[in-house]
C-alpha cells in the first residue's frame, strides 16, 4: 500500500461570505491546485466534504459542477457527507484513493455556505443529524454540550472557569490567523459573563455560523519531491462510530469514536500519545476539547481541565493545542472545518504556519460528526 502525501493546501476565509458554495469550493480548489503547480485536469479524483448544499442552498451535484470549475474533466467525483466529520472523512476518503492505487493525484475539497441562513434554521439543519425520537423532543447538539458540560464539571469537581479559558486560549490563536472568521482576543469575564446558552455552557463556549473551504492536493509520497520539497505525510488515518442515541452511551464524557479512531491511526502511524507535537481538536464547544483530550490519551479521564489550567495546551504549551484558533475562533463551516484542521495541522509540520508556529515534527486532527457519533482522527508528520 503507497504512503501518501499532502502536495498542496489552502484554506479561504472563513466568516460570512457573499459567495455560495460552488464558488466557495472552486476558490479553494484552485488555489491548492495552484499551490503544487497543478493543472485541473491532472486530477484523477476529485471529493467534496460537504454536509447539506442541498438544505442550505437547495443545490445539488456540487462535485460535478466544481469538476466543470476547476477543469478537472473527466476525473472521478465523489461527495462525502458525515455530517459535522465530512472534511475528515474526506480526507480518509482522498487518503484510501491513493494508498490503494487507485488514483495518482487525488484533491479533497470541503465548503459549506451557510450564513444566509437563521441561527434557528441552521441550528434546524444541524439537528437533523441526531435520532428521531431525539429529534422530536427538541433535543438539539448544544442541548447535549449543556448537559455533558454539567456531568463533567460535577462528576471531575471542575471548575466552570476552565471552559472559559479554552475559549480565550483558541480565541487568542485566531488572532494570528489570516483566515480566521473572528481574530479579536476575549478576556476571560466577557467569556464567563456571556448570555447563557444550555447550561452551564454561554455564548462563547460555542462555535459560530460559518461560510468558508478548504483543500488538499494528495499523492503517493514516492512522486512528492516531483512536485514539491515541502509536503507532509499522511501516516496514521481511522475512522469511528459511536451510538446514534446518546443517551444508550455508559459514560457521555467518554466519546468511544474518539477513542477507536485514536487507537487505530495511532498504530497505523506507530505512534502514541506522547509523540504527537500539535494538535487540532473539534470544540464545537469548549467541552469537546475536554472530552477528546482524554479520548486521545492527552489527558487521563477527569484531567484535562488540569491540562488546561497548567497552561499545557497554549501555543508555547508541552501540547499546543487549535493553534489555528480552532472552530471557536476560526469558525465552523461543517464540510469544510475536518479539512482545515488537518491544513493547519500540514502548515506546522512543514514549517509554514507563519506567526502560529510551533515546534512541531508530528500533528494530529481530530473531526468530530455530531455529538462524537462518527469521528475521523489523522496523524501527519513531516517529509524527512
Amino acid at each position: 500500500m503507497e504512503r501518501v502525501a499532502i502536495i498542496g493546501a489552502a484554506m479561504t476565509q472563513f466568516g460570512q461570505r457573499g459567495a455560495w458554495v460552488r464558488e466557495l469550493l472552486a476558490e479553494a480548489g484552485k488555489a491548492c491546485l495552484d499551490d503544487a503547480g497543478v493543472e485541473g485536469d491532472d486530477l484523477d479524483h476529485l471529493y467534496v466534504s460537504n454536509m447539506a448544499s442541498g438544505e442550505f442552498e437547495g443545490m445539488t451535484g456540487v462535485p460535478n459542477a466544481l469538476a466543470h470549475d476547476l477543469g478537472a474533466m473527466p476525473a472521478y467525483t465523489q461527495r462525502i457527507d458525515q455530517t459535522s466529520s465530512s472534511g475528515g472523512a474526506g480526507t480518509y476518503a482522498a487518503w484510501q484513493s491513493v494508498a490503494s492505487g487507485a488514483s495518482d493525484l487525488t484533491l479533497l475539497v470541503g465548503g459549506e455556505k451557510m450564513t444566509h441562513r437563521t441561527t434557528a434554521e441552521a441550528t434546524d439543519v444541524i439537528a437533523s443529524l441526531t435520532h428521531p425520537v431525539e429529534y422530536k423532543h427538541g433535543v438539539t447538539l448544544p442541548s447535549f454540550a449543556g448537559m455533558t458540560a454539567r456531568h463533567y464539571l460535577e462528576q471531575y469537581d471542575a471548575p466552570r472557569e476552565t471552559l472559559g479559558k479554552v475559549a480565550r486560549k483558541n480565541h487568542r490563536n485566531g488572532v494570528d490567523n489570516p483566515h480566521a472568521q473572528f481574530r479579536k482576543e476575549v478576556d476571560l469575564g466577557t467569556i464567563l459573563d456571556s448570555p447563557v446558552i444550555a447550561d452551564p455552557l454561554r455564548l462563547y463556549d460555542f462555535c459560530p455560523i460559518t461560510d468558508g473551504s478548504a483543500a488538499l492536493l494528495l499523492c503517493p509520497e514516492s512522486v512528492a519531491e516531483e512536485y514539491t520539497d515541502d509536503y507532509s505525510v499522511v501516516t496514521g488515518v481511522a475512522g469511528a462510530t459511536d451510538t446514534h442515541v446518546v443517551h444508550e452511551r455508559d459514560d457521555p464524557t467518554t466519546m468511544g469514536g474518539v477513542v477507536e479512531s485514536g487507537e487505530q491511526a495511532y498504530e497505523m502511524a506507530g505512534v502514541g500519545p506522547d509523540d504527537i507535537d500539535v494538535a487540532e481538536l473539534h470544540d464545537m464547544f469548549t467541552i469537546l476539547e475536554f472530552l477528546q483530550m482524554e479520548g486521545l490519551g492527552f489527558a487521563d479521564p477527569g484531567e484535562a481541565w488540569e491540562a488546561v489550567e497548567e497552561g499545557e495546551t497554549e501555543r508555547d504549551g508541552d501540547l499546543p493545542i487549535n493553534t489555528s484558533g480552532g472552530l471557536k475562533s476560526k469558525g465552523h463551516p461543517l464540510g469544510a472545518s475536518g479539512v482545515a484542521q488537518v491544513y493547519e495541522i500540514h502548515e506546522q509540520v512543514i514549517g509554514d504556519a507563519g506567526p502560529r508556529q510551533v515546534e512541531a515534527d508530528v500533528g494530529l486532527a481530530c473531526n468530530v460528526g455530531g455529538f462524537g457519533n462518527c469521528v475521523t482522527t489523522t496523524v501527519l508528520e513531516g517529509a524527512r
